[in-house]
């Protein structure tokens, strides 16, 4: 009768300890979940300045369409993959291409702004550089966004994959998540250094 009461009471802790360890795994999918809801929000609001940037553009650069086009197609993918990710912040492959997106994006958009520098008048425009500081300061709230989203990942995923939590993720089918780096080309260039 003891015996039974021990194993009894062992069996007991052991369920209560799987509850505490989901209900961990639950609130830290829940965090990452709500800060994907955060770059969701600055993400939108970038895109939905794009269009307002090249219309602003499109008086002064008649001859730049095919620059203009690039953005608006790059801003259509962005937007698609934006849309697709926040359907499902969890799933590695709409994060990816959420990322791969915005890196297409971000090309287009820094080669608008070389653009941009060719042309004086359109580069002193008032709403163009309205448009150029609410979009520079968006994509530093896009940045905070992404880097408080990121690491909810990684405590999400640090706890899931932890024993005996990971025995907890397994039975109850709690996913990875993939981290959300969207590469900016320009800082992977090795800086050209010359004593001339």
């Amino acid at each position: 009768m003891t015996t039974l009461l021990v194993l009894l009471g062992i069996a007991v802790v052991v369920a209560l300890y799987g509850i505490v360890l989901y209900n961990g795994l639950v609130a830290w999918r829940n965090r990452y979940k709500n800060a994907f809801s955060q770059i969701d929000v600055q993400l939108t609001r970038r895109h939905d300045l794009i269009p307002n940037l090249v219309e602003t553009a499109k008086g002064y650069l008649k001859h730049e369409q095919e620059t203009l086009q690039a953005v608006v197609d790059a801003r259509g993918r962005a937007v698609s993959g934006l849309q697709q990710a926040a359907g499902s912040p969890g799933d590695p492959a709409a994060i990816r291409q959420l990322a791969e997106a915005e890196q297409g994006l971000n090309a287009a958009l820094g080669r608008l702004m070389v653009v941009v520098e060719a042309y004086p008048d359109l580069k002193a425009d008032q709403n163009m550089r309205q448009l150029s500081e609410e979009l520079t300061a968006t994509e530093n709230k896009v940045a905070f966004a992404r880097q408080a989203y990121n690491d909810a990942v990684m405590h999400y995923n640090t706890a899931r994959e932890t024993f005996p939590a990971n025995l907890v993720a397994g039975w109850f089918r709690f996913l990875p998540a993939d981290l959300l780096e969207i590469e900016d080309e320009g800082k992977r260039e090795v800086p050209q250094v010359s004593f001339d």
